[in-house]
């Protein structure tokens, strides 16, 4: 689109809706505020009026719907409170505030961790002690009774699970977390909603207006028109994309499950009442949001419906509308694609935060195959992103472990990417000779044992399977082991993202299987309740507990300290040591240099390598704490994990 076109067209609208906007909520506000909100929308409004007309620009009521979008972001400024306006105000002056190297994120499930959010607010210390600066919970909203894919069938945006609380339980948490810095991260499952949500109850009752919300058909010829392309994606669960509703006699998408409808953003009033559900949370004390499958968004005929460009629009349209009325929020995309795509949806204009799936996934391929080629060739070629964006990195998470590298990648080092993913998943379920692993299969082909794996960390990384035989020495590398893949997303450029549990070492949880909700879906072995009483054990260093959390509280005090690790500046190293990850982290004038052996034999680094790399004679490993001659040679353990100061 022309620039000079897209601003005279902006201008002339914006002229035409400010009298109607002013009208309606200039007297509700003081004059200094209400002029320092058209200062934002004037400067914001070009954009969003861009990214809207490619969408709805042909729709013969645009100008309708531009108002009906301004006037919902205008209301929701005017309902947002004093205390987040002026958060808003700092974050403009600090608009890369998340870049900081105290910045660390926690993640858990309200029942597991706390039980309610009440009781949550009273275990802010824990997350305090950790130096946690975000919490992100796992879904919390109404959802329906039995089938609800763990929370990601949203039966209200505006509800929380009455299991857990009220929306009044969650502002006032929000609030007394930002009272300790720590920002609140919630999902936004915008893709699709349940079916027994508001607008799929009236669809499912015939009123057009609500079935126009979802994409229905009346018959299967369009449906099996779009499935000659499309991939399903629980083919377990249903066969293709769409399910039949008797009721109404139509066809709905169905992207996921049959109780989850995909929401047509086709139809511009189904984007502004998303819009209005988001600032809603955003009203509420939500910081961040998790933006949940975004790759699905839009459909179009004869493609695979996945990561098409519009998507990237409507994000993009929805971080336009959120930079008017609250500035200091951000966007986490969560896009479980190729690791090209994955990409492609940060940037400031879109999602400033995103998940790095491909580490976490290459990560565990290392410790495997105790080799960190594939690792630093994916690296080497993606985990550079626009300046003002930040990976969130993670070791694992609420989900299951997919081996989300990319093909390409393993061919060009000449290894069968999926022959190599079978192996993985063969690894990591303790299937395969050698393997230290005891994890579950999730979603396991048993023709072709394609699949991905469920698991703690600590059980992943060998704990569980050493305690069993009761062998010191395989418990002393299960804890290195863990304690090597939080030293690397502790310092890797991005934030760091911990699941709630990992810090003090819990293992797998069977009892899942237990119970009728759960049974079948293993990735609930790995979503066990916090244990409260274990917990007390970190204090003792001696404990297997505390080792695991003293060690970990180490590696999280130093990232604290180091200044270096501010920002996303990642150089990587090849010594030509398969079994090494090695990168330089630099901010400002601070520079830090980290080793991690991946391997369960000790490795060397000629000490003229070092000396070449700008090293000082002597240089401090900063987590064992020693001083190193730069000129000799370097002697990494196995498992080891070092971070070097003195570097010029």
């Amino acid at each position: 689109m022309d620039s000079n076109w897209n601003n005279k067209q902006a201008s002339s609208s914006l002229a035409r809706l400010l009298p109607l906007l002013s009208e309606r909520y200039e007297n509700k506000v003081e004059e200094a505020e209400w002029q320092g909100y058209l200062e934002r929308l004037n400067r914001h409004f070009p954009r969003l009026f861009g990214l809207l007309h490619q969408l709805y620009g042909k729709e013969y009521d645009f100008f309708y719907h531009l108002a009906e979008i301004l006037n919902t972001a205008t209301k929701a400024w005017i309902n947002r409170a004093a205390e987040l306006k002026a958060l808003d105000a700092i974050r403009e002056n600090d608009p890369i505030w998340y870049q900081s190297n105290r910045m660390l994120g926690a993640v858990c499930y309200v029942d597991l961790y706390a039980g309610d959010l009440k009781e949550l607010k009273e275990k802010i210390p824990y997350l305090k002690e950790l130096g946690a600066s975000y919490l992100h919970l796992m879904p919390i909203f109404r959802t329906p009774e039995g089938d609800s894919d763990g929370g990601y069938a949203v039966s209200s945006y505006r509800e929380v699970n009455p299991e857990l609380g009220t929306m009044d339980d969650l502002r006032d948490l929000a609030r007394e977390m930002r009272n300790h810095g720590i920002s609140l991260v919630l999902d936004f499952v915008f893709n699709h909603t349940a079916d027994d949500h508001e607008w799929a109850l009236k669809a499912n009752a015939g009123e057009e207006e609500f079935q126009n919300y979802y994409r229905m058909f009346p018959d299967r010829k369009i449906p099996d028109e779009y499935e000659k392309t499309i991939t399903p994606v629980f083919q377990d669960d249903h066969p293709g994309c769409f399910t039949y509703r008797s009721r109404i006699k139509k066809w709905v998408w169905t992207t996921f499950h049959n109780y989850q409808w995909d929401l047509n953003y086709e139809n511009p009033v189904v984007f502004n009442r998303m819009a209005d559900e988001m600032l809603f949370l955003a009203n509420q004390g939500v910081e961040i949001l998790r933006l949940d499958a975004v790759a699905f968004i839009w459909k179009k005929m004869g493609t695979s419906c996945e990561n098409l460009p519009e998507a990237h629009i409507i994000i993009q349209a929805f971080n336009a509308v959120m930079k008017i009325v609250a500035p200091s929020f951000l966007f986490k995309s969560e896009a479980i694609v190729h690791p090209d795509e994955v990409n492609k949806y940060i940037s400031e204009e879109e999602c400033q935060l995103s998940y790095n799936p491909q580490m976490m996934a290459l990560l565990w391929e290392s410790l495997a195959t105790k080799k960190t080629t594939l690792l630093q060739h994916a690296l080497e070629k993606r985990f550079t992103i626009p300046q003002n964006c930040m990976w969130v990195n993670y070791v694992r998470s609420h989900d299951d472990i997919g081996w989300s590298f990319s093909n390409e990648d393993a061919e060009e080092l000449q290894l069968n990417p999926e022959e190599h993913r079978r192996y993985l998943s063969q690894f990591y379920t303790g299937r395969y000779p050698g393997s230290f692993a005891k994890g579950l299969p999730f979603q396991e082909d048993p023709q072709t044992l394609q699949g991905r794996v469920s698991g703690t960390t600590a059980s992943l990384a060998g704990l569980e399977q050493a305690l069993v035989e009761k062998d010191e020495e395989k418990i002393e590398l299960a804890i290195r082991r863990i304690l090597l893949l939080h030293g690397v997303i502790l310092t890797m450029g991005g934030i760091p993202l911990i699941y709630i549990g990992d810090g003090i070492g819990m293992l797998n949880d069977y009892d899942y299987e237990n119970s009728p909700e759960k049974i079948g879906d293993t990735r609930w072995i790995h979503r066990p309740k916090f244990d409260w009483e274990k917990s007390k054990e970190r204090s003792d260093p001696e404990s297997l507990t505390g080792k695991i959390y003293n060690g970990l509280l180490k590696l999280l005090q130093l990232r604290e300290k180091t200044q270096a690790l501010s920002g996303s500046d990642t150089e990587f190293i090849d010594f030509g040591n398969e079994h090494l990850l090695a990168y330089f982290r630099h901010y400002e004038s601070n520079s830090v240099f980290i080793i991690a052996n991946f391997s369960n034999k000790g490795q060397n680094i000629a000490g003229n390598k070092l000396r070449q790399l700008g090293m000082s004679k002597t240089v401090t490993d900063v987590v064992a704490g020693k001083t190193i001659i730069a000129a000799q040679n370097l002697s990494i353990e196995p498992y080891q994990f070092m971070m070097l100061i003195g570097v010029r």
